[in-house]
Order: C-alpha cells, then structure tokens, then sequence
C-alpha cells in the first residue's frame, strides 16, 4: 500500500464520514475526497434518452454537484493514481464509472477497491488487491435506470393529462401500489362468516372450584380498560394447576359451528360430563436460528421489533458501516455494508463470533460445527450477509457513543449476528387429548404445552412465546372444568400490508430489490397512492384509480410476473453478460404500442362515472361515483341540469353532512360537517352561494380563524406592483407580498423596522433582487448562488 513517488493518490468514496474513516486508515499519502453521492444523472427535465440512437443516454453534472466535480478535477491534476472506493453494489459501480469518465484518469492508472466493512484490516486488504471497474455491473444499473426512466417519464405525463398534475408512475413502484390496492379491494369485498368455538378450562386440581375465581380474573381491566394478557392469564393458570383447551371433534366428525343454537346445545350436553385425560404424548422440539441480516430482514425485523420506518432503518444502518467515533478508540465502522442479499459469512467472522459464544457465554451454547446459511438463488455471494465488524464491541459497552436511534439498531444486528453461530433451542412439546362421553357422542378436547429444556440461541435472540405450563398428568387421570363457554366469532378479512409484511412479500415476488424498496415505499406514500394509518398501508382513491387506468392501458408493466422477469434480466447483464441493449429493445417494442393505445383511447378520470345505489335528495336521479380532486364523491347523473353532490367514504357508502352548532359568521346559516384533501372542517350550509369555512383541530374544535393580514406600507421589491404584509405562519409573524399567491416573496419580520427606514430614506424597494439581498444583509446568499 505504501507509495514510492512524491504525489499523492487520490481516494474518492462517497459521504464525508465515510472519506473521514477511511483517511485514518490510509495515511498521508492517500488524498481521501467525498463525491456527496452521485454527481452525473439523467438531466430531470426531459426523457435524455435517445430511443433511435441505440438508448443513448444524455448524463449532466447534477444540480449542486458543480463545485464538488470542480474541486475533485483539481484534486486529480496532483495524483498519480485514482482509487475509487463508492460502495460496492451496482449502485456504487455506477457513480465509480460517471466519477472515472469525468477525471479522466488514464484507465492504468485508475483502480476500483471494494470492501464491504469500513476497518483497518478490510481498508488494508482492499487497497492491496485493487482492481477495475466492472462495466457489466454498470451497464446493468445504466440500463435499469433508462428503463426506469422510459417508464416514468413516458407514462407520467399521460396520468397528468387524464387523471391529475403531479402523479408519476413507475417500474417497480406501480406493481407496490398495485399489491396494496388489491388487498384493499380484497378486504372491502370480504363477506365475513359466522363460526363458534368453545373452549374449556382445565384443571387436576379435583378438591377446588375455581370457576368464579377465573370469571372475575379474566374480567378485570387494566388502566387501559384492557384484560389480563396472555402471559398474565398463563400464570394464573400455572398456580391452580390449570390450563385452556379447544373442542376440535365431536364423534368422527370435526367440530364446526355456524350458529348459536348448535353452540348452545353442545355446551349444554358437555355441562353434565366427565373429562378424562385420554393420552398424553410428549417429544423434543429444535429451534433453529434465522440466519444473519440482510437488506431486507433487517427492514423486516427493524420495523416488527423497533418500530423504524424502512427508510429510518437504512438511513442508521449507512451511519453504523460509515463509522462512529468511540472516543479513545478512533471512529469505526460498527456493521458491514447494510445492502447485500446474501447470507453468506467470511471464515474470519464466524470464528470470531465462535470464540465470543465460547468464551463470554459458555461452551454448551457452542454447536460441534460453524452454521452456514443458504442465499436466495441470485444472490451475489461475493457480498456478506449484515454483521458487526468486531463481535467483541458488544452494544453495551459501546451504548455511551451512539444515539438511541443506532444502540437499537446496532444491538438487532450484534443480536441475531451471534445467535446464528448459536446452539439449537430445545423443547419440549406436550400434546394431550381429553376425551367426554356426552348424549351427543364422544367430544374431544385437544391442547399443546411448551417447555424450554435449552435457551440455546435465545439466550441472545429472544423470541415471543405464549405457550402455556402445563401440569403433571398420566393418562387416565380426571379433570374438573373450570370454565367450558361457546363464544362467537367472524372470519376475518386478509391482514392490511405494514412495512414488513410489504418488504417481505415485494421480496417473495422478486419485484424490486431489497436497496430500493425504502425508496419506493417513500415514494407511494409521497405521490398520494397510499397513505400509512397506525402503522397500516390504505390504498387512496387516486391509488385505485391510477392503478386501474395502468391496468388496462400497460398490463405487462402491471403483470407481478413480468415485474419478476425484467428484473431477472437486468441480474443477468451483470452476472451473464447478457446484452443490456437487447434487454432494451425487447421491452420498448410492446410498451411503445401500448403507450400510442393509451394516448389515443384512455378517458379523462374525471369523465368516468360508475353507478351507485343511492338516490339524488334533489331530483329523484341516480347518484354516481365520480372521481374529484380530493377523491371519490357521488354526485347526481343529471349534471349538469342537477348540480347535487356530496362525499363517500372508502367503502363507497354517503357521509351526510350533519348540521351542527356553529353558525356561519358571514351570512348566519348553519355550519355543517365536511370532509377536504386536508381533513375535516366546517362549511356554510348555503354553499356555494356563501363559501365560508372553518378549520376544526384533531379534536374537532373550532379553530378561530387568522387574523387578517396586516399592511405595512412597503413596497414589494420582487414584482414592483405589491405591498409587503404581515403574516401568521406556524413559526410566527413574516413579512409576505399582498399579492400572494401570484408573488412569494417572504423576507423576515425581523427586518421590518429596517425596511421602514430603507423606504423612508428612498432605498428601498432596489432596482434588483441582488441590491435587495444586500440591504438586508443577504450578501452570503448572493455569494453562495453564483458559487452554484
């Protein structure tokens, strides 16, 4: 690694907390520089695509990047060797490659290093071996990128012109949408059904009545007028020797009922029987760890047991690998690289975490032999699953140096990186079978217990279990029933998406890939297709509505399978050398056609209709769906002759506007309860001859209204034509244009007084917006746009 000649090699990684690491490592003839992420892209406005020129794309400096691709041109003419050190996933190759055709560093003299933990020995190792730019890697992010950027820019614009301004579509973030809207339609279209259970309580405690004693426990409320829990109800169980059970067969036949009459008479031929434990069996059960993190089980477990969004876990995880200072200790990257799909480990970590359990937790939770997990088929095996860099820096001992945030995140990852070198779990599973001779033939009572008999990996790994402690028993033994009850139940619909079970099943059906799934969950919920609600995905009225429009002008883009299938070939330009070009022309044919369809036949959303199962209040005519810009509403089908209408809620049904209390403060009518694109408010009951409306806070209090906005008598310097006014914004008073919205000019309330004495002294309003800039001491700003 050490360099003979007098100039220094130029390093260029991504963040400044990245290079900060990494130059400590390196030394002083390394010159470690920070490209702020990407600095060459797609320019945003146009496609920058040219479909007949083999997809040529056309690549810009990015907005902001100017004077960083500046300073590195000048870093370059004094090196004499250009290491680029970006991350190592397709994503990092292509921002090594932009960075490579932008220095011009001849190809001998520019090498690519790669290391997937930010360490003394793995920097050391890296820049020993370095090696050169995979362009089957960058060909393949370069043509997912000009296929995301087709997609997006070529079927964007038709949603503006049919459906509203500002909706885009994408590639992958469709098919997400598409999932979410489906399930929602699923759940709206769920019949439940109506089935019993009944489930007895028992115990071999024969000399006690415990029945009152269990109906006035399991009645109890806490503060938060919730029953004992599951845990709860366990132990108090434990301590009468008792435990529940469930009537699964009743003769030959399984037990199934759909009404109260069947329920009432089983329950009533059980109350005069006898209960005899039948058979009794029990056999060891082995618990097997999960194998260690990658991108997307870490989002999954972050967000089930830490409650991290998957952007929050992704934005932690990039502060754990870039490296955190442990004070006398130096900074360090904690975790290896937080993007990779495989479950593969080096040799040298598992003998670390081998000797950690061998000698911190004990040798009984030492297996004989290192446990190897299996990747998914086309994971990249060169890449390591999520890890600690050094197992002996346990979360604890570090705790003092990081955030809240980064313990919980660093302890999930130290946590399930040990327990998969892990001992098994062992336990010990109990079945028994109760048997009651009755009038309507012999019922059968089943139940399961659990004991651990060996922690094993859940010393470290702990895992939720409700298993109930049964009691010592023989076959043949009798058992008193402390509590045998029917109780009713509804079938219930499919489980809304949370972002777990959204990462999981974007997973599962190969769409996307584990780096991008925070972005494109951000971006649905960004884009108004689906909105998070107690931690739960609703597909929005524009959601469906955009995904039907999608549906039947671009099925293949829709098509799960097809979403599967392009992403496949995009693997294999990297990892088969696949032609990226083919893989371009194969998907512009169809989808062009079916882009010509859609612009010529796809209908406004707005002109659509669908009809409801209400009538108009006003003229007797059938109500319709139509889609509006704060949603779905029903209005009359006679429109425009019947101008009637009023809003729907998800389901489709009528909210009727409910006159309440408040009186209109402009014409004196009754306010009535109202639903907008910003929630509920209160409007004039003689709407739209009166237009008034009232806010109302997350308590559905009247808000008072802001005062008006008051005149200062100076002018506007922006458009010459206004009068600065002073406004109420939610940090306080500012100055504003009068003219608002047509002019946006907002300067600080704290120059008011100045400004007065500029108008007074006739220097104000400037001749430009520079001069503006300068009387009120912006001249920074100024400096800073031009450096721009």
């Amino acid at each position: 690694m050490a360099k003979s000649n007098s100039k220094k090699a130029l390093v260029i990684v991504e963040s400044p907390a990245k290079a900060k690491t990494i130059n400590k490592y390196l030394g002083p003839k390394y010159d470690v520089k920070a490209s702020m992420g990407h600095v060459r892209d797609l320019p945003s406005k146009g496609l920058n695509v040219d479909i007949e020129n083999d997809f040529e794309p056309t690549y810009d400096i990015m907005p902001g990047k100017k004077r960083t691709v500046t300073a590195l041109k000048a870093a370059a003419k004094d090196c004499d060797e250009l290491y680029l050190a970006t991350d190592l996933d397709r994503e990092g190759e292509a921002i090594a490659w932009h960075l490579a055709q932008i220095l011009r560093i001849p190809e001998e003299k520019t090498y690519r290093v790669i290391f997937n933990a930010i360490t003394h020995s793995a920097i050391t190792r890296a820049f020993a071996e370095p090696g050169k730019l995979d362009i089957d890697k960058v060909m393949a992010q370069q043509a997912r990128r000009i296929l995301d950027r087709i997609v997006g820019y070529q079927i964007s614009p038709l949603l503006w012109k049919k459906v509203s301004r500002g909706l885009s579509a994408g590639r992958v973030q469709s098919v997400a949408v598409k999932m979410i809207v489906e399930r929602e339609r699923l759940i709206r279209g769920f019949k439940e059904e109506e089935y019993w259970l009944i489930p007895g309580v028992f115990t071999t405690d024969l000399q006690s009545d415990y029945s009152s004693q269990w109906n006035d426990f399991i009645s109890t409320k806490n503060k938060k007028d919730k029953g004992p829990t599951l845990a709860e109800q366990s132990k108090w169980l434990e301590k009468r020797h008792a435990f529940k059970s469930e009537l699964y067969q009743i003769g030959s036949e399984k037990f199934h009922v759909t009404t109260k009459e069947q329920a009432e008479r089983i329950l009533d031929a059980l109350k005069e029987a006898e209960f005899i434990l039948e058979d009794l069996q029990t056999k060891e059960s082995i618990s097997q760890p999960s194998a260690p993190f990658i991108t997307s089980t870490l989002q999954q477990a972050a967000a089930n047991r830490l409650g991290f969004s998957a952007k929050s876990t992704m934005a932690i995880a990039q502060q754990l690998y870039e490296g955190i200072d442990l004070g006398s200790m130096g900074t360090l990257g904690l975790i290896t690289y937080m993007r990779t799909d495989s479950t593969h480990l080096s040799g040298e970590a598992v003998s670390d975490a081998r000797k950690y359990i061998g000698n911190r937790l004990g040798r009984e939770y030492l297996p004989e032999k290192a446990k190897f997990y299996t990747s998914r088929k086309n994971a990249q095996q060169a890449h390591e699953a999520i890890r600690p860099t050094d197992v002996d820096l346990t979360p604890a001992e570090i705790k003092q140096f990081l955030t809240n945030e980064q313990f919980k995140l660093y302890d999930l990852i130290w946590r399930r990186f040990v327990a998969c070198q892990m001992e098994s779990a062992k336990w010990n599973v109990t079945n028994l079978n109760i048997k009651a001779d009755t009038s309507i033939g012999t019922c059968w009572y089943r139940t399961t217990g659990r004991v651990l008999v060996f922690d094993g990996f859940t010393k470290i790994w702990s895992i939720s279990s409700n298993e109930q402690q049964l009691p010592r028993m023989e076959a043949g033994h009798k058992l008193a029933a402390v509590d045998i009850k029917a109780e009713q139940h509804f079938t219930k619909p499919p489980a809304r998406y949370t972002e777990a079970s959204l990462v999981k099943a974007l997973e599962k059906e190969g769409i996307g890939r584990p780096s991008t799934y925070a972005s494109i969950i951000s971006t649905i919920q960004d884009r108004g297709y689906v909105e998070q609600k107690e931690k739960k995905f609703f597909a929005t009225d524009l959601g469906e509505v955009v995904t039907d429009k999608l549906n039947e002008y671009f099925p293949k883009i829709m098509d799960i399978s097809f979403t599967r299938y392009m992403e496949t070939q995009l693997d294999r330009i990297e990892e088969q050398h696949l032609d990226w070009l083919g893989v371009l022309k194969d998907f512009y044919g169809p989808f062009k056609e079916s882009l010509d369809t859609a612009a010529e036949q796809m209908k406004h959303a707005k002109a659509e209709v669908t009809p409801s199962e209400y009538e108009c209040p006003e003229c007797g005519k059938q109500l319709v769906y139509r889609f509006g810009k704060n949603g779905k509403f029903l209005s009359c089908s006679a429109y425009p002759d019947c101008k009637y209408a009023c809003p729907c809620d998800k389901d489709g049904k009528m909210i009727e506007e409910k006159v309440t209390e408040h009186k209109c403060p402009e014409c004196g009518n009754p306010m009535v309860n109202k639903n907008g694109r910003f929630g509920p408010f209160l409007g004039c009951s003689n709407y739209p001859e009166c237009k008034t409306t009232l806010k109302l806070d997350k308590q559905g209090n009247v808000l008072p209204p802001k005062p008006p906005a008051e005149p200062t008598g100076i002018k506007c310097h922006k458009c010459k034509q206004g009068e600065l006014v002073i406004r109420q914004g939610k940090k306080g008073p500012f100055l504003g244009c009068g003219r608002f919205p047509k002019c946006r000019t907002i300067i600080s309330y704290k120059q008011l007084d100045n400004l007065r004495q500029l108008q007074a002294d006739g220097q104000w309003p400037p001749e430009t917006i520079e001069e503006a800039d300068e009387l009120l001491g912006r001249k920074k700003t100024k400096e800073h746009a031009k450096s721009k």
